[in-house]
């Protein structure tokens, strides 16, 4: 099962590629502010650097959080759009050893579905300036 997995919750991202929990790749990079810039980018080229593409992925593994409340938002969203749009399971872990928790999840059969984030926090929205 060919996995990608997905971590945005702190400047630097990372993104992954495993085949039946074996890791093929795995990138990391100061993506900061251009996160929704370059991680389309950076998923395609580790594709291709493996003869690759978007239709071979099986399965996405996202990591949930805790984190920053922008990046969690755009990895997950990334993660949830292929998933629906390949029509293949996602799920979302957290804790350090989330990839593994991940894989052995997708193994067992789970689909989440939809990867919801898990900010650590309550979420503190301002009121609407009048």
């Amino acid at each position: 099962m060919l996995t990608l997995t997905i971590r945005s919750d702190k400047p630097e991202a990372e993104i992954g590629l495993f085949d039946n929990g074996k890791k093929l790749a795995y990138e990391i990079w100061q993506a900061h502010r251009e996160l929704a810039e370059t991680i389309h980018t950076k998923i395609e080229t580790l594709l291709k650097s493996h003869d690759k593409d978007w239709h071979d992925l099986q399965s996405i593994v996202c990591f949930q959080g805790p984190g920053s409340f922008t990046g969690l938002r755009i990895g997950l969203t990334v993660g949830n759009a292929l998933s629906y749009g390949l029509e293949v399971p996602i799920v979302a872990t957290k804790g350090e050893e989330w990839i593994e928790k991940g894989i052995i999840k997708l193994q067992k059969g789970e689909n989440d579905q939809l990867a919801l984030p898990h900010y650590g926090a309550p979420v503190h929205i301002t009121p609407p300036r009048t």
